[in-house]
């Protein structure tokens, strides 16, 4: 397999386990098709990759010099970024911990060949 060319979003304001699942659908697509899903769902999400993707594909293009029409997605993650700790006030004087969970995406493309 051909180098990797990779592209990140750290601290995306969603969580891992939400942002994995796209991870999983798009993951080993080639580009044009992994962008036609990430266009045609209403997830978050899909948005947020659909950058990431863009970027890693531009960075094949200008950086290493990859054929665009031979790309395919190799690795796509979402790692546990920082989380926020908030409070917010219960019944009887009492607070609850709200947690607002960060993720880093990622977003690899190889050439297939």
């Amino acid at each position: 397999m051909s180098e990797q060319v990779r592209a990140l979003h750290k601290n995306s304001k969603i969580s891992s386990q939400k942002a994995g699942l796209m991870a999983d659908a798009i993951r080993g697509l080639n580009v044009d098709r992994a962008l036609a899903v990430l266009a045609l769902s209403p997830k978050k999400s899909a948005r947020l990759y659909e950058k990431v993707l863009k970027s890693a594909i531009a960075n094949a293009e200008q950086n290493h010099g990859l054929d665009v029409d031979a790309l395919f997605v190799s690795e796509a993650k979402a790692d546990a970024g920082m989380t926020l700790k908030r409070f917010r006030p219960k019944g009887m004087g009492r607070m609850r911990k709200r947690f607002h969970r960060h993720s880093h995406l990622t977003v690899a493309v190889s050439e297939r060949g």
